[in-house]
């Protein structure tokens, strides 16, 4: 080619791209949908002028479509939905709200479904029909193709959060026979393959995977190499039945991009990739967050019912807690009515007590969810956290204890100091010895610690509080 001739090249491919209509105008600064934008695709649903609607929705990728969808109401999905039906693509479907896209699918029909489902990723439309009841589930596969119909009801038979129901089906697997030309060879021959991967996967004759290599690698390599001279043995395998946490821990630990997953024999049945990973850990950590606060899934799109039963049945159970913490306050009525700084100084021990355990809770949890913290090492951040408990309880003893002496007397300002310093200690260790109880007992710790560390720090605020006050003889 002359150089004039990369000159003009050069100057075509400068040229600025003809934006699409209206792009650029649905999105504030910070990459959001504007309300005016959704505000005008509103109107044009319920002036019923479909028209419009697909020329506004059309400049969209499919995630900003996702987002459209879940800033509607319900109905307004479904006429959506119907207004824009050839841009209602799989890579929309596939990043739609769990409980959007629940919806919607149930407003299709079956054979709509399906015609999705069969675009999709295996693991996309595993996630898209597994909430369903299972007459539709029926209804749907039914409708698929035998063959994905037969992958996905492999990949539902496992536990739900498994690596199982998390990985792909479509990777390209080579017998460890091969060469490098032969591989070529094989990928530009084979029509059926997947057209998106960035390594292969070696297979001994058991369909054992015994090595990895990416196509840079293959691209690089001269045609006469064994795969098994150039191919990288080192490997993790993730077992089909993993926890997803779990696999999210591994990706983490060991930088991976993609695994290969094997079942009980070792065979390879499929793969994870780290876009999958990065969703779960995603997931899980928001998930963790909103147990700790007894506040459910937590979801704006949860229905009204979902919400109400996640958040009140912890708020019963901190309601039977309060009550424990009242009783304790009431035992000592006496002696807070005969001096009324008590009334006034017991809320700071036990508001100060409950922060600190709250704050070596979430430290325990994540500690736990990170697999940092484990049987091994449990002693050792139990002493660790009493040495800060120490350091923290002594600090805001002293502050407490200075301000109680000037405002009320010194007597009253060594009680709350040492009222302080031995609520701070619990709240510490109690903070640490809940979620790993939880833990040890195979229940998840960010469910219920906060409701039961919130009852100790309480309950033993007022009771150090009350009692030395009693025993110092300031009331009573």
């Amino acid at each position: 080619m002359a150089e004039s001739d990369l000159h003009e090249l050069d100057g075509q491919t400068a040229a600025p791209e003809e934006p699409k209509q209206g792009e650029g105008e649905q999105f504030d600064e910070e990459n959001r949908l504007k309300p005016e934008f959704v505000r005008q695709v509103r109107e044009a649903l319920y002036d019923e002028i479909e028209d419009s609607v697909y020329d506004l929705v059309e400049p969209l990728h499919p995630a900003d479509i996702a987002d459209l969808f879940e800033l509607l109401e319900r109905k307004e999905r479904n006429d959506l939905a119907a207004a824009i039906t050839d841009l209602m693509s799989s890579d929309v479907v596939a990043e739609l709200n769990d409980y959007v896209r629940e919806d919607m699918v149930e407003a299709l029909p079956p054979e709509a479904v399906a015609e999705i489902v069969g675009q999709l990723d295996t693991d996309d439309a595993v996630q898209l029909i597994e909430d369903l009841d299972e007459i539709d589930q029926r209804a749907i596969l039914a409708e698929v193709q035998a063959e994905d119909r037969a992958v996905i009801e492999t990949a539902l038979a496992y536990p739900e959060e498994s690596a199982g129901r998390l990985m792909q089906r479509e990777l390209i697997a080579v017998p460890d026979s091969m060469s490098v030309g032969d591989l070529i060879d094989y990928l530009r021959a084979e029509d059926h393959l997947t057209t998106e991967f960035w390594e292969v996967f070696v297979v001994d004759h058991r369909f054992h995977p015994v090595g990895t290599i990416q196509l840079s690698w293959i691209l690089r390599t001269p045609r006469s190499v064994a795969l098994t001279d150039v191919m990288k043995r080192d490997q993790t395998l993730i077992p089909v039945a993993m926890d997803q946490e779990e696999v999210a821990l591994r990706f983490q630990k060991y930088a991976l991009i993609s695994a290969a997953v094997v079942d009980e024999s070792g065979r390879l049945v499929g793969q994870l990739t780290v876009d999958d990973i990065v969703h779960i850990i995603s997931e899980e950590a928001g998930e963790d967050a909103l147990l700790m606060s007894g506040a459910g899934e937590g979801d704006i799109n949860e229905p009204l019912r979902d919400a109400y039963s996640a958040r009140v049945r912890w708020l019963v159970a901190n309601l039977g807690t309060a009550v424990v913490a009242s009783a304790i306050i009431a035992f000592f009525g006496a002696a807070i009515e005969q001096l009324v700084a008590l009334a006034i100084l017991m809320p700071i021990v036990a508001s100060i007590g409950g922060n600190a355990g709250t704050q070596t809770m979430a430290v325990t949890v994540r500690a736990i969810a990170m697999n940092q913290l484990t049987k091994s090492n449990t002693k050792r951040i139990l002493l660790r956290e009493l040495k800060v408990a120490l350091m923290n309880g002594a600090t805001i003893a002293v502050l407490i204890g200075i301000a109680t002496a000037v405002l009320f007397t010194p007597e009253l300002g060594a009680v709350i100091a040492a009222a302080m310093i031995i609520n701070i200690i619990v709240s510490g260790m109690a903070g640490v010895m809940v979620p790993v109880a939880f833990e040890r007992l195979d229940q998840d710790p960010a469910v219920a610690s906060s409701v039961f560390v919130t009852m100790i720090t309480d309950s033993m605020g007022f009771f150090a509080f009350l009692g030395l006050a009693v025993a110092a003889g300031l009331a009573g």
